[in-house]
This record gives C-alpha cells, structure tokens and sequence, in this order.
C-alpha cells in the first residue's frame, strides 16, 4: 500500500465514521478504485480499514476530553452525573458487543455482499428522511428542539433503547451512527445531544472492533506463518492512515453537530439513496467487485 492510498482511505474513514452514511460502503468502494483488489493482500487491507479507526478514537477523546475526565470523577465518586454518564454507555454498549460476538462469522459469510450493502444504504435513507420528517422537524418548528434532554439527564432505559437500536448497525451499509443518533432522536435528546452521545458510544465500540480485527490479523498470522498486517502493507501506511482519520474525524464531528441543528437528518438520508445508486452503478460495470 503507498502513502497516497493510506491518506485517502483515512480521509473517507475518519470523514464517514461519524456521519450516518455508513463508513464500511464507502471504504469498500474506495479502496477497489484505488486499485487495492489483490486478493492476497484482501485480509490485510480489510484489518487495514478497521485499524485506522484508532484515528476516529482519539478525535472524539480529544474534542470530548472534559466528558471523560466528567465520567473518571464519576468512576472515582465525586461527580454523580458523570457516573450516570458511563454507567448508560456501558449499558448502551452491551447488546451490539454481545450480538456481535454471537453472529459475527454469520453476518461476514451471507451479508458482506453488495446487495446487503445496497439494500441498507435505500433503506436506511428512507428511515432517515421519515425519522427527519415525522420527529425532528415538527419539534424544531414547536419550539422544543431547545427543550431537549442532555446526554447528563438519559436514563438506563433510554441507553438500552439506544443500545438495541445500534445492533441494527450490525449489518455492513447501515451505519451505527445513523442508528445511534436516531435511537438518540426517540429518547428526547436534542439532535446535537443525540450526535455527542453517539460519539461516545462509539469509543468503546470502536475500540472493541479495532481490538478484534488487529487481534485476529496477528494471531492468524502467528498460526500460519504468513505476513501480518504491518508486515504485508507496512507500519507506515497505517500510522499514516491513523493520523489522517483523527483529523479528518475531528472536523466532521464538529461539522456535524452544527449541520444536525440547522438542517436535520434528511440530506444524510438523501445522499444514501444517491450513494446506493452509484454503487449499483458501479457493480454494474465492474469497477467495483465486493
């Protein structure tokens, strides 16, 4: 892998990580058109485009670093809200991590498929036009976006609703952040609020996938003999691909939370739609293979 290819996939993970428009889509689509379809290195290049979420990790630790240290008083029992805070990601956390787990060499052997990609890109853009339409913009117009609640006042129930709804994400072009923030959306929380909890979420979960991939890649390497990741592409192309993702993450959270207040979730939906066209199209003339 060169450098220039390491900084346009960590430019499309760090920018799509947050944003409910599915990363996996776009990293799939990205990296077959820039050639990266050697199916000796496939392994390699997947472990690859789950790693450089570390770059996504530390954007949110370093834009939300007052929330963690709010919940690390909370752990230590000097701040009550914060504890709250940690206990309803942990609970939020839970049900995608366990079904994860249970299905995970299911959802890879019969979902990692265009059609599956497709079919949840549509979908997921007609679930958030009508999120968008039914909730988010008759409550702007009411006056009672501003009355929302904060990511301090959700309850257990309200994480654990979230929580199911991200198990949703499970399927590869669905986005967790798509359902993370709606499940947000239906608990009350206003729709910044909705989007810093979903960037919350994400860190143990990003982490958790992350931890799994490179897991795998170096115990299948050990097994085998044959090349790991940094061996196969390089430690530089990683790290550089980790670095570019943080950036590129950080000014999309910022982005997005602004965007959310003036604009609502009907552009992302939208934009699904067109995205699940081009990559029809683009299956269609074999540029892209997935």
């Amino acid at each position: 892998m060169n450098i220039w290819q390491a900084i346009i996939l960590g430019l499309v993970e760090g920018i799509t990580e947050y944003l409910p428009v599915s990363s996996t889509g776009h990293l799939i689509i990205t990296s077959q058109l820039l050639g990266l379809k050697d199916a000796s290195a496939r392994e390699a290049i997947n472990a690859f485009e789950i790693v450089i979420q570390g770059g996504a990790i530390l954007a949110v630790l370093g834009l939300y670093f007052p929330r963690f240290l709010q919940m690390l008083r909370g752990l230590l029992g000097r701040d009550g809200a914060g504890f709250m805070l940690l206990v309803n990601i942990a609970i939020a956390f839970i049900p995608a991590a366990v079904l994860g787990l249970l299905i995970h060499d299911l959802i890879e052997t019969h979902l990692f498929g265009w059609q599956a990609v497709v079919i949840a890109m549509v979908l997921g853009g007609i679930y958030m036009i009508i999120v968008d339409l039914k909730i988010v913009r008759p409550r702007r117009f009411a006056g009672a976006g501003a009355d929302g609640k904060e990511v301090t006042e959700m309850t257990p129930r309200d994480a654990l609703t979230i929580g199911l709804l991200q198990c949703f994400s499970l399927w590869p072009g669905t986005s967790r952040s798509m359902m993370t923030i709606t499940g947000g959306i239906f608990c009350g929380l206003r729709p910044a609020a909705a989007a810093e909890f979903s960037f919350l979420l994400g860190m143990p979960t990003l982490l958790a996938a992350t931890g799994y991939a490179l897991y795998k890649n170096l115990n299948r390497a050990a097994k085998t003999g044959q090349p790991n990741l940094f061996e196969q592409l390089g430690w530089t192309p990683v790290l550089v691909g980790m670095a570019v993702a943080a950036i590129s993450a950080a000014v999309a959270v910022r982005w997005l939370v602004g965007f959310l207040n003036r604009h609502g979730l009907t552009p992302f939906g939208i934009y699904r739609i067109a995205f699940a066209a081009l990559l029809l199209t683009l299956v269609a003339t074999g540029l892209v293979n997935i």
